[in-house]
């Protein structure tokens, strides 16, 4: 059975040639040229893979995927983007991106990065942790808890992954500064504190009993709570 794919790309004549690109491969293609008309597609089609220019009229590529991800669509997808985008193609693996390749590109290239996103979703099971009520799903960067959703960064899903792995352990800020940002990083401590208030916001927001508390001279530790 064909693949399907969502392509959303701004400028018309590149969306005409990689539309005929992925059609001539057998790929069934929808294309769009609107960051808006993406996010409707893709909140109400069953897409195998997402193909989005980062800079799009209206929305952008990373607000869309922000958006999906956030709803709990987990289509794996690949970002387009220009050399000079780099800020934002970190910000667009962090919402959510499987993979990115930079304007201009070989179209050997562009097939071969969307055939192994399309492996990853063949070889797709949620891959979750659990404390409590409270889960890390760690194949779209949310906690999910009460039913509801709130996306992570990809600092506060690192945090968060450290330490539902050692719950009732405590975790010092060393470790997760040489752990997530590396050992010879000069990030500061009140960078980790920035992150952790964050998650402590959107726990909150789930309702979750599950707390970070801070241990002086210590670290932090996650509790499941009642």
């Amino acid at each position: 059975m064909p693949m399907r794919l969502l392509l959303a790309e701004d400028d018309p004549k590149l969306l005409k040639s990689l539309e005929h690109i992925f059609t001539s491969e057998k790929y069934i293609v929808d294309a769009v040229s609107t960051g808006a008309d993406a996010l409707a597609y893709a909140e109400t089609k069953e897409y195998d893979g997402l193909v989005l220019d980062i800079m799009m009229p209206g929305i952008d590529g990373v607000e869309v995927l922000k958006k999906l991800r956030k709803s709990g669509v987990s289509t794996p997808a690949l970002f387009l983007t220009a050399k000079t985008e780099v800020y934002q193609r970190v910000e667009g693996l962090d919402a959510g991106a499987d993979d990115y390749l930079s304007k201009p590109f070989y179209t050997s290239e562009l097939l071969a990065r969307v055939r192994a996103m399309l492996r990853r979703k063949d070889n797709y099971t949620p891959d979750l942790l659990q404390l409590g009520q409270l889960i890390l799903n760690r194949s779209i960067f949310a906690l999910v808890c009460n039913g509801q959703t709130q996306m992570l960064s990809g600092r506060e899903f690192q945090i968060m992954e450290m330490l539902m792995q050692r719950p009732n352990f405590i975790v010092t800020a060393d470790e997760l500064i040489s752990h997530i940002w590396g050992w010879d990083s000069d990030v500061d401590i009140s960078v980790v504190w920035v992150h952790i208030s964050n998650i402590r916001k959107k726990l909150a927001a789930l309702r979750a009993s599950a707390t970070i508390r801070f241990i002086r001279n210590a670290g932090y530790l996650l509790e499941a709570g009642q």
